[in-house]
């Protein structure tokens, strides 16, 4: 089983690589929606601590990006 996380996980990176590369419209979609799908399909497949992992990591990211409270005046 370990050899799906490896083999999606590398189809998502390799897409995402190609989404960052071309400008062309078609590719462009087809990269962008096969990495996104392929990284979905890897979280689900994941063993429950990866999971917990990365979604520790995601609640880490939106932390850092939006701050606790805005100020408005």
């Amino acid at each position: 089983m370990p050899s799906v996380y490896l083999m999606l996980l590398t189809f998502a990176l390799s897409s995402i690589w190609v989404y960052t590369q071309t400008s062309n419209d078609i590719p462009f979609v087809l990269a962008g929606v096969s990495g996104l799908v392929c990284l979905i399909w890897g979280f689900a497949f994941a063993h429950w601590s990866i999971q917990l992992l990365i979604v520790l990591g995601l609640w880490r990211l939106y932390k850092f990006y939006m701050p606790e409270e805005i100020n408005l005046g």
